[in-house]
């Protein structure tokens, strides 16, 4: 624990809270939601009940008006308990993927029909930016929203989406005015029921507690006034978003590796290799300590990004450079871990085989992590 960040008996109470949440509901249903492939949508609702899903939102709204060390306890202790990647995907999504635009940005009446029901777990949100033929590059995209009248009709595709399954809403990113440039795309929000909205799941390698689906929209019309802040301003609110997106990943990457690295020394402790502990083999040691140095690097670095944003400083590069850097430091540990295991490791029972596949979409999702180098570099003058 940080004590400069979570000092508060308050962040401890609700340290426990979360602690509580996961360990009961979260931790025993698992691989329940990896065989089903989606997330209990009901326990949207139990989170909402518990104060979990609109933490740095206005209270207006049925948010609780706390700052980013709030959110960062909770999915610290969810990734570092629930034993569940794609479950804590899931709810990462809804809290600080899809609706951090929505509350900053969007009118009164919107809030109120659409974040306080999020806020509340009565509704789920997913977002959805990425296509088939633009991922990292957004100023790609070429789903269109078109206005007639007092209405939007969109058509396009949109691809990897995670929460399709079980989403309510969609916020989601438009070409608006495809001559105006970075000025010329929208953040709209479509309900998933709206006549002309499809979708098909997705098999995914890892994250299998979670549903992604590629979404197909023909026709949809949506009033303008879904639209979440200025029309024409969509891509610089989700360039904003995506720094929430970013550094959630970063914490809940780390803190499930620094679960897997205990529960492996666990293992290296009990296996008996060769007549003596696979812990007292100077192999392992080795490993396990350098895995244990990189952790706290990437933790100091994390840190870092929450403090400049708690200072209300600009973390953006900070932030870039921590997507790259927990990520690498999340793949290897994953991977080393996994070798530890020996064949257990490549059994989907085995923490480590499961976070070997779950890792690797850190560095696709959210901005590939070439992409953030290239984003970095030029944050750094080149």
């Amino acid at each position: 624990m940080d004590c400069d960040i979570y000092s508060s008996p308050e962040h401890q109470v609700f340290r426990e809270t979360v602690q509580k949440f996961a360990e009961d509901e979260l931790r025993p249903r698992a691989r329940e939601f990896e065989a089903a492939g989606r997330m209990d949508k009901s326990l949207f609702k139990r989170m909402g009940d518990l104060g979990m899903l609109g933490l740095r939102y206005d209270p207006e709204y049925g948010g609780a008006g706390l700052d980013w060390s709030f959110s960062a306890v909770m999915h610290e202790e969810l990734a570092r308990v629930a034993d569940c990647a794609g479950a804590t995907l899931a709810i990462s999504v809804h809290t600080e993927m899809a609706t951090p635009s929505l509350a900053q940005f969007g009118n009164p009446q919107l809030k109120r029909d659409f974040l306080v029901p999020a806020i509340a777990g009565e509704t789920v949100s997913a977002i959805a930016v990425t296509e088939p033929d633009a991922g990292s590059d957004v100023a790609g995209i070429k789903t269109r929203a078109v206005r007639d009248g007092d209405d939007w009709v969109i058509d396009g595709s949109k691809i990897y989406i995670t929460n399709a399954d079980i989403a309510d809403w969609l916020c989601l990113l438009a070409v608006t005015d495809p001559d105006a440039g970075y000025g010329g795309y929208s953040q709209i929000i479509v309900p998933t029921n709206t006549p002309g909205v499809s979708y098909d799941l997705l098999d995914k390698i890892g994250h299998w507690g979670s549903d992604t689906g590629q979404f197909h929209f023909e026709g949809v019309r949506v009033p303008v006034s879904n639209t979440i802040g200025e029309v024409g301003r969509g891509f610089q609110q989700q360039m904003m978003q995506f720094q929430d997106e970013r550094l959630v990943g970063c914490i809940s990457g780390l803190y499930a590796m620094e679960a897997l690295w205990e529960e492996t020394k666990r293992w290296t402790e009990q296996r008996v290799l060769f007549g003596k502990p696979l812990s007292k083999m100077q192999n392992t040691q080795f490993k396990m300590a350098g895995l244990w140095t990189r952790i706290q690097a990437a933790k100091e670095l994390e840190r870092a990004c929450l403090r400049r944003i708690l200072a209300g400083e600009d973390a953006t590069t900070l932030i870039t450079a921590a997507k790259v850097f927990v990520v690498e430091v999340s793949m290897e540990v994953a991977t080393e871990c996994m070798q530890l295991y020996g064949g257990y490791g490549y059994m989907k029972e085995c923490p480590a085989g499961r976070a070997f596949v779950d890792t690797r979409l850190a560095a696709i999702g959210g901005g590939s992590n070439e992409t953030m180098l290239q984003y970095l570099a030029k944050q750094l003058g080149f």
